[in-house]
């Protein structure tokens, strides 16, 4: 009886509190949501971005972003906010200028792109911008690169070496465990299996990483070079002799127009500014600043639309959520833009390195269907590479970043064989009845016959015929047009336009704007889809989640890329249109 008024009354106390919890997040929801007002720009203001939170296509503004409990930050900065907010800063009277702090960026060098072209925009308004780091890594100096003055710790760090891509290959590992990784491919660049059969990378693979990163390195110093007056030729050589090696040496090739601290660079933007040095400089953060209504061209409510359907993460079977391009949800809205009569342009938004060749194909259904409905006009961010390139191959114009990661037009399948592992390190062995000779092909434990191997290379034949006539059709160039830049092979945005894999250069401001020149509109709304999960969904999921993935990568640190590429084997089921390998550029 004693027992059973415990577990009774723990039951209520635990229905208590949880009611209780569930209260007072419905109670905070309520409290932002109706709080939250209008943020005012004084004069005089200087517009400060720190770039430090994780940097997303698009963010939502959760209310539980200000709580944090004892764990990790999950805070996420959207870019089309951002790119908002500069180009709204540029026509504003109250904002004087920007100051850039800037140590390392949470995002990949398209976003770094997108972000220094805005920037560069609203130097046009002659207003100047001030950038300052205690660090300038390689990826946060090009973006400062744009500033009027950049200014370095006096013992801050500068990085300036070079780009390069490190692989780590586990056949050695798989070798002594007597496991064998059976690969079935087109396409002699496709080398994401290559860490699981070889001990170094191809040369196929070798060459084409060269390529595409050799091209974006150019990119990127002669536009360091075009806005510090430099010669890229003096920038490499600087990188390849390792020449700055102190905060000093940086401000002596004149990469950086002084050595200060945080304080001194204050005063300085205080005096840039007529601000009484006793006094505190007026500056608006960009989520504040976000929140300020920005000065539209025309009156009322403009009832036509342009919908940008945002597509990042892996290409996964199903219906999965924000993070993910899952073919239920993103092909629904596809659907839902192509259906509604006042959505008169799509964008397609591609963040991804592909995923499921299947999943694929059917939202690449509805991008085609969509296509001859409507404008439809496909923009690329850090990567839009494999089925992220697949699924866009329909629209009408194709944008990318010249440091865009593109291409990788090839498929792959593999099937690990562990009967040696089980039955010479484990001592397991496997034993199988079936009705027909191949009811157990791919299984685990047995190794592919010559048939079996047969069989499943021409289904990936079939599937990469069908990728190549996606996106013959798409570019209107010949099968061997394509099948010339494809194979697996990845390019650079720079390669993609010269081999005709995209049409020009620009960024998601520009794709929404030539979407909307073809539809022939001049007053539009931006319909963002597929819909975001509500705040209370992205809370428990970020709880769960997040404070996982973020334990791991604490516990392995620099480690912890390489976990994840063997997490994601489990995944792997299916043929794959994958980008041929996780990259890093350092």
């Amino acid at each position: 009886m004693k027992s059973f008024l415990k577990y009774t009354l723990a039951t209520i106390t635990g229905i208590f509190l949880s009611t209780l919890v569930l209260f007072f997040l419905i109670l905070i929801i309520i409290t932002a949501s109706t709080s939250e007002k209008p943020a005012e720009v004084k004069s005089n203001s200087i517009l400060y971005m720190k770039l430090n939170d994780r940097i997303v296509d698009r963010a939502a503004e959760s209310p539980f972003d200000f709580i944090s409990m004892g764990l990790p930050s999950f805070r996420e900065m959207g870019l089309m906010d951002i790119l908002d907010n500069i180009r709204k800063a540029k026509k504003d009277d109250n904002i004087t200028g920007v100051y850039l702090q800037l140590t390392s960026i949470n995002a990949g060098l398209g976003t770094c792109e997108e972000i220094r072209n805005a920037l560069l925009d609203f130097k046009e308004s002659g207003k100047f911008i001030i950038a300052f780091g205690d660090i300038f890594t390689q990826k946060s100096y090009y973006l400062a690169s744009v500033a009027d003055s950049i200014f370095l710790n006096p013992e801050g760090v500068f990085l300036m070496t070079g780009l390069g891509s490190e692989i780590l290959f586990f056949k050695g590992t798989l070798d002594k465990l007597g496991i064998e990784a059976q690969v079935i491919r087109h396409g002699d660049y496709k080398s994401f299996v290559e860490p699981y059969t070889n001990d170094k990378m191809s040369p196929e693979n070798r060459e084409q990483i060269l390529t595409w990163i050799g091209s974006i390195w150019n990119h990127m110093l002669e536009g360091i070079g075009g806005q510090r007056g430099l010669e890229p030729e003096v920038l490499d050589r600087l990188a390849e002799e390792f020449a700055i090696r102190s905060a000093r040496d940086a401000l002596e090739h004149e990469l950086v127009d002084g050595l200060k601290y945080k304080d001194e660079v204050i005063d300085a933007l205080k005096e840039l500014t007529g601000t009484d040095p006793k006094k505190d400089l007026k500056v608006i953060t960009l989520r504040k600043y976000t929140k300020v209504p920005a000065k539209r061209d025309y009156k009322g409510i403009a009832r036509d639309k342009v919908a940008v359907i945002y597509s990042h993460g892996d290409i996964l079977l199903g219906n999965t959520g924000e993070g993910t391009i899952s073919s239920e949800r993103i092909s629904k809205a596809i659907r839902q833009a192509r259906r509604d009569s006042s959505v008169k342009a799509i964008v397609l938004r591609v963040n991804s390195g592909g995923g499921a060749a299947l999943a694929s194909d059917v939202i690449w259904r509805e991008v085609d269907l969509a296509s001859k409905t409507k404008p439809l006009v496909a923009s690329m961010g850090d990567v839009a590479a494999s089925g992220g390139y697949y699924i866009l191959a329909p629209a009408d114009t194709i944008l990318a970043h010249p440091n865009t990661v593109t291409g990788s037009i090839g498929v792959f399948a593999m099937f690990p064989n562990m009967k040696p592992f089980f039955n010479k390190k484990l001592g397991i062995t496997i034993d199988v009845a079936k009705t027909n000779s191949h009811a157990d092909a791919g299984s685990l434990f047995r190794p592919l016959t010559a048939d079996e191997k047969s069989i499943f290379q021409s289904m990936i034949e079939d599937t990469y015929d069908s990728f190549i006539d996606r996106v013959s059709e798409g570019r209107q160039m010949t099968r061997e047009e394509v099948d010339a830049v494809a194979g697996g092979r990845v390019w650079s945005g720079e390669n993609a336009l010269e081999n005709g894999l995209i049409d020009r250069y620009g960024g998601l401001h520009d794709a929404i704007e030539i979407a909307a020149e073809m539809a022939g509109l001049e007053k539009y709304r931006v319909l963002s889809l597929p819909k975001l999960e509500d705040p209370i969904e992205q809370f428990i999921r970020q709880l769960t989640e997040n404070t996982r993935t973020r334990m791991i990568k604490r516990e392995l640190g620099q480690f912890y890329p390489y976990f994840k590429t063997l997490d994601e084997l489990e995944g792997l089921f299916g043929i794959q249109a994958r980008l041929p390998f996780r990259f890093e550029l350092y």
